[in-house]
């Protein structure tokens, strides 16, 4: 594979409307262009999924470096956000001071807003198609 093909993937629930806005705006600041974005429901993150059993039913966020990659790491809920953080840099990373709270911590409030982020944000039926000049960053 080339190094295009081992960019960041970000997993994330395609029908969930706070996770959309979320990616529109990763779009907007994202300087390097180069992170790509998969729905949980999509071909690339079940085969991500397959290849780490312990994301089974996972609901969360999933930053996935080195993609299909011998290296391939996953990075979950809060420490999935941090990474999102990390990479579009910027003034984003005076955010990465959220370190210091425990990750334990960090994931409970993960938690607790995923269940409710339908009721904040809403429900597609289906994942919204991606506009045509960001297309080709979106796995199926």
């Amino acid at each position: 594979m080339t190094n295009a093909h081992a960019a960041p993937v970000l997993l994330y629930d395609g029908v969930c409307g706070v996770c959309n806005r979320s990616v529109q705006t990763i779009l907007r600041h994202d300087r390097r262009g180069t992170l790509r974005f998969a729905a949980l429901d999509s071909d690339f993150a079940r085969a991500v999924i397959e290849r780490h059993p312990d994301l089974q039913g996972i609901d969360s966020m999933v930053f996935v470096d080195d993609p299909g990659q011998p290296g391939e790491q996953v990075s979950v809920r809060s420490a999935g956000a941090l990474k999102v953080v990390r990479y579009l840099g910027g003034p984003f990373r005076l955010l990465l001071a959220a370190r210091i709270i425990p990750a334990g911590i960090r994931d409970r409030l993960y938690d607790r807003f995923a269940a409710v982020r339908y009721r904040i944000g809403g429900k597609h039926d289906t994942c919204p198609v991606p506009a045509p000049e960001v297309r080709a960053r979106f796995l199926g």
